[in-house]
């Protein structure tokens, strides 16, 4: 591009952006950008790839390592280490060996059923960190077929780059996670969108070999480094344009709630009369682990996009049980979470045992798996974050009946701790005195009826002490000034009728100050 057509190129962006939009000129920086890169190192890559050129882990490890944060999922763990070991050991293969390069590899994408909240985005999350790959997660419902309303397919792919802090042949390497699949189906019971088949189709060419340009055809400003042909600064070659997806791992999921219903009557449909009644009663999620291809077929997808996601594995629904191994064993516990929330106010809290299982119970209710136990979790300690760091209460405990009515409860441990938060807040009324005093040279003399009466209201309506007294001495700084400036009084005597009636004492300290004479007795002696 010469430099007219530069400076042409430049009144059109100001046509559609307006005057204050400026492009850096190639023209101006470009002698400055090769001294530059004279004196510039070569990048080193290493840190960035080591775990992946060092892979060596054993499924049985990746297992374990799993166990530590993810309850039960047994199987989806087992399926998971194998599919990810057998990517990963290939990659390390390609990365090492350059004659690999072209040979044929069957990619195992994988496809991970189960209702939501049993641990598919943190069992993925825990494995992209093991091997120290990008690892982003998309929503399957925010793609288009266009791509003109919603998201293009293949800004996932450029996420992932942004993932790997904008390194694209790291990003080569990664995982993509979309979740809620089952969305997309072209037909089915639910009557998913028909543009659902678009956006499957779109996906068949990414999940195995294809190179997407890393600029966006809706990025605007990507799309005019491009024409400009911005040259690398090294050796006068162009920037590496295209990522290819032929290592990128994909991992798709959702919670095929209908699809597990279709398969039950496929396996049970049979069987009639006594023989249901007497039948065990089974999860409806159960049935996912004996999914075929032509029930996912005949749940709306195409068959070339199922292809594409030969290893399945269905995700067990959590029970009550298994949500109290979540809150007590699993490392990332919410449960710590708001140990440490608590802990912020120097406050500890202790569970016993009936309140984990009826917290567990509550949450096995919610049927949305652990993330019902943070609903539960959330009600529950509501009020007690809400409250307590304004008390002077450093610990208290947590039964079957603080999780059935965690509101009563509050009540009767504020009660019984009252005198203690009376201290607490008596101690407010002194740091607001000192901070009138110190915005606007006035000292306020709080007797006994006026520290109880600010701490009544305080109780009463909830509000904390600082926030009362400015309510009731908003007009004071005014006020006292008027009755400083003709008696030269700057202490005041403030006692219950100054709290409960602010602005009737303030006119009549006014009127009665105005009515005497500068050198006689100050307000604070008779106030």
């Amino acid at each position: 591009m010469s430099k007219n057509d530069f400076d042409e190129f430049q009144k059109q962006i100001q046509k559609l952006f307006g005057k204050n939009a400026q492009m850096a000129s190639p023209f101006n920086v470009e002698s400055k950008a090769e001294e530059e890169s004279i004196e510039e190192e070569p990048e080193d890559e290493i840190d960035v790839f080591e775990k992946v050129r060092n892979f060596n882990l054993k499924p049985r490890e990746i297992r374990d390592e799993l166990d530590r944060y993810v309850i039960k999922q047994d199987e989806a763990k087992k399926v998971l280490s194998v599919a990810v070991c057998d990517h990963y050991n290939h990659v390390r293969r390609v990365i090492e060996e350059e004659d690999t390069l072209g040979e044929e590899y069957a990619k195992q994408n994988i496809l991970v059923l189960g209702p939501t909240g049993v641990g598919k985005t943190y069992l993925l999350k825990c494995i992209a960190r093991i091997i120290g790959v990008p690892f982003i997660k998309a929503d399957a419902t925010k793609f288009s077929e266009t791509g003109y309303v919603g998201r293009d397919v293949e800004d996932m792919v450029r996420d992932l780059v942004k993932a790997a802090d904008d390194n694209a042949e790291l990003a080569e390497y990664g995982i993509i996670y979309i979740d809620e699949v089952d969305k997309i189906a072209a037909a089915g019971e639910k009557g998913q969108s028909v543009n659902g088949k678009g956006v499957q189709i779109n996906l068949l060419k990414l999940m195995e070999d294809a190179d997407v340009n890393l600029k966006s055809q809706m990025d605007m400003m990507g799309q005019m480094e491009s024409m400009m042909g911005m040259m690398d600064k090294k050796g006068g070659k162009k920037p590496r344009g295209t990522i290819n997806t032929r290592h990128i791992l994909f991992i798709v999921s959702g919670a095929f709630s209908s699809l597990a219903e279709s398969i039950e009557r496929r396996i049970t449909g049979s069987k009639i009369g006594f023989m249901s009644d007497t039948q065990e009663e089974t999860d409806t999620a159960d049935y996912l682990k004996h999914v075929e291809t032509s029930d996912l077929v005949k749940y709306g997808f195409e068959p070339e996009f199922i292809g594409r996601l030969p290893v399945r594995v269905a995700c067990e629904s959590l029970h009550s049980e298994d949500l109290k191994k979540v809150l007590t064993n699993s490392k990332g516990s919410i449960l710590r979470q708001y140990e440490e929330d608590f802990a912020g106010y120097g406050i500890t809290f202790n569970m016993e045992e009936s309140a984990l299982n009826a917290i567990c119970a509550k949450a096995y209710k919610e049927k949305t798996g652990a993330r019902g136990l943070m609903t539960v979790l959330e009600k529950l300690f509501r009020n007690f974050k809400f409250d307590m760091p304004s008390t002077e209460i450093t610990e208290f405990d947590i039964n079957e009946q603080t999780v059935a009515d965690p509101k009563k409860a509050l009540k009767e441990l504020l009660n019984l701790n009252k005198d203690l938060h009376r201290k607490t807040l008596a101690v407010e009324v002194a740091v607001f005195v000192g901070h009138f005093k110190n915005e606007h040279d006035f000292k306020l003399e709080f007797d006994e009826s006026a520290i109880s009466t600010v701490i009544d209201l305080s109780v009463e309506s909830g509000k904390t002490i600082r926030t009362i007294c400015e309510e009731k001495f908003k007009d004071y700084p005014y006020g006292l000034k008027l009755i400083a400036e003709n008696t030269k009084c700057r202490n005041f005597k403030i006692n219950k009728d100054v709290i409960l009636f602010p602005d009737k004492e303030l006119s009549r300290w006014v009127v009665e100050r105005f009515q005497k004479a500068p050198e006689e007795p100050s307000p604070e002696k008779e106030l």
